[in-house]
């Protein structure tokens, strides 16, 4: 099986790359979702990052995707900051909605099965319970109106994994935000009025090459268990860390000075329905995965 994956470059993707290659990534479990001996013999992966593949050029996506012919394409890559996305909403548009769009034509062409990795930013965040793969979308942000578009641009063959409040051993995130603000003096002030899930993306990976190798069609909410706000995950991460929790001061959303351009939503908890109700096993909880992300960076 070849296995092409966009976005390679991010946390996110890099992580896929060494899932389907059956390695743990940064920060994984030594038993992933897909059992211990990884994906299998005979899975091929192609890491095309955005240098090496725009997928806004239509031209690119589908010579690159007729050349390589692969069977699974886990189209991870996107523009996925949510505050320069409200300022130039034509951009978010171009690269995570009519990119998908090119994704989804070219695999068509080749008959390959798409994986679409969207967000929780998808819903408005005003619902008092964890949202299910069935509850409409209604997005508030660019960002989140921009993802809406690359979901609605795939195949209802196509998988969707929806997840949340990413975090991972490469690029920025807010564990790595946590300790650098840690290592300085001074109150740390984080918002008490927003509540998700923390998934981290050696789990989540793991939990991708399952659905796209069983080629699961449909939505999948996937996100690590449990629940806490900013200012709770930075108290968690503070502490884990061996710094002072104490430190943390809970704001509101209206307080952030200055404010946010894109509107967040205020609850992000994704209940993964799909995945329970289909017998699929779920991740494990945000804090464990904490204890393992911390432990790769040396920080535990």
């Amino acid at each position: 099986m070849h296995v092409l994956i966009t976005g390679a470059g991010g946390q996110l993707g890099s992580d896929l790359v060494q899932a389907f290659s059956g390695e743990v990534a940064p920060g994984g479990r030594r038993r992933a979702l897909f059992g211990p001996e990884g994906p299998g013999p005979g899975v091929r992966v192609t890491a095309a990052d955005h240098a090496s593949l725009a997928v806004e050029d239509r031209e690119a996506v589908l010579e690159a995707v007729h050349g390589l012919r692969p069977d699974v394409v886990v189209h991870a890559g996107a523009w996925t900051a949510v505050d320069a996305c409200e300022l130039d909403p034509d951009r978010a548009l171009r690269v995570n909605a009519l990119g998908t769009r090119h994704v989804v034509e070219a695999a068509d062409r080749v008959g390959a099965h798409v994986v679409y990795i969207s967000t929780d930013y998808v819903f408005d965040g005003s619902l008092g319970r964890p949202y299910t793969e069935w509850d409409d979308p209604c997005p508030v942000s660019v960002y989140g109106r921009s993802k809406l578009g690359g979901e609605r641009e795939c195949p209802p063959e196509a998988t969707v994994v929806r997840t949340s409040w990413v975090c991972g051993a490469r690029g920025a995130n807010m564990v790595k935000t946590a300790l650098r603000l840690a290592a300085g003096g001074g109150q740390l002030r984080f918002v008490d009025d927003q509540t998700g899930s923390p998934t981290f993306t050696a789990d989540l990976a793991a939990a991708v090459v399952t659905l796209a190798l069983d080629r699961r069609p449909g939505r999948y909410h996937v996100t690590n268990q449990g629940t806490t706000t900013w200012y709770g995950f930075v108290r968690a991460v503070l502490e884990s860390a061996g710094h002072d929790p104490g430190r943390v001061l809970a704001v509101t959303t209206a307080e952030l000075d200055p404010p946010r351009p894109a509107r967040r939503p205020a609850n992000s908890v994704l209940d993964n329905a799909a995945m329970r109700l289909g017998g699929i096993p779920l991740l494990p909880h945000w804090t464990d995965a904490l204890g393992r992300l911390l432990g790769a960076l040396g920080r535990a």
